[in-house]
């Protein structure tokens, strides 16, 4: 089964310091409501020289964060700051509870930040950060894992079982990423065009996949996407994981 989450049917808001466009909105009525299995948040932000996130709180949560272009400073209540540079990623574990906040560590230039946010596989976890550059020459030769449950390939490690991949694909390009079974998938179109089936996908177009075999796509032009395989949905006892 196929879920098609078109760019413009995400939630924006389009606040003058701070773009943001929420995959799976907060409307209660939206059927991507409560996310994609423990895929809970798939968030797109561009923020303006010096502007940030107010301190909010997460618990319970494993947050990929990708900083695509310009960096994204951050601070939380546990005493930890750092920068995320364009083209790293880093994976913040909230375990049994962070408050932080995000600001755009440019006064000259725009940022643009991914963030992306799981169930963790077990309620109090002890809160930790994980920070990792991936070149673009590493994730030109296919799907790049860069974060998974066993840290393979000297990727980030999270704590739900889950992988989530980047590529950056020339026009004609074909890629093919096998579904085990019980397993689905997100797809998502950072920037380009990629036809999949009879659909095409453009940039901010994202899609599930529910009891597929696989995920096989084309790039139609130079194209840069994120993908998430996510394993079985275990239940967890925790408040307040969303991504903000």
């Amino acid at each position: 089964m196929i879920t098609l989450r078109r760019a413009k049917e995400r939630e924006h808001d389009g606040r003058r310091r701070q773009e943001v466009w929420l995959t799976f909105p907060l409307v209660l009525a939206d059927p991507l409501n409560g996310g994609f299995g423990t895929l809970e948040s798939f968030n797109e932000d561009h923020l303006a020289p010096g502007a940030g996130v107010p301190r909010h709180s997460h618990r319970d949560a494993e947050i990929v964060t990708y900083a695509r272009e310009g960096a994204l400073a951050y601070e939380d209540s546990m005493g930890c700051s750092g920068v995320i540079q364009a083209g790293e990623f880093q994976r913040m574990t909230t375990g049994r509870g962070i408050r932080h906040n995000e600001t755009n560590a440019s006064r000259i230039d725009r940022a643009h930040i991914y963030q992306i946010g799981l169930r963790s596989w077990k309620a109090g976890l002890e809160p930790g950060y994980e920070q990792k550059r991936f070149s673009a020459a590493e994730r030109r030769d296919g799907l790049c894992v860069v974060a998974s449950p066993d840290a393979r390939n000297g990727s980030l490690r999270i704590h739900q079982d889950a992988l989530i991949y980047s590529a950056m694909l020339d026009p004609g390009q074909h890629v093919v990423h096998e579904l085990s079974p019980g397993r689905r998938a997100w797809l998502h179109i950072v920037q380009g065009e990629v036809v999949l089936g009879d659909i095409v996908l453009a940039t901010g177009d994202g899609v599930g996949f529910t009891a597929e075999r696989a995920v096989s796509l084309t790039a139609q032009e130079g194209t840069e996407i994120l993908l998430v395989d996510l394993g079985v949905e275990l239940p967890v006892s925790s408040k307040d994981r969303r991504v903000s």
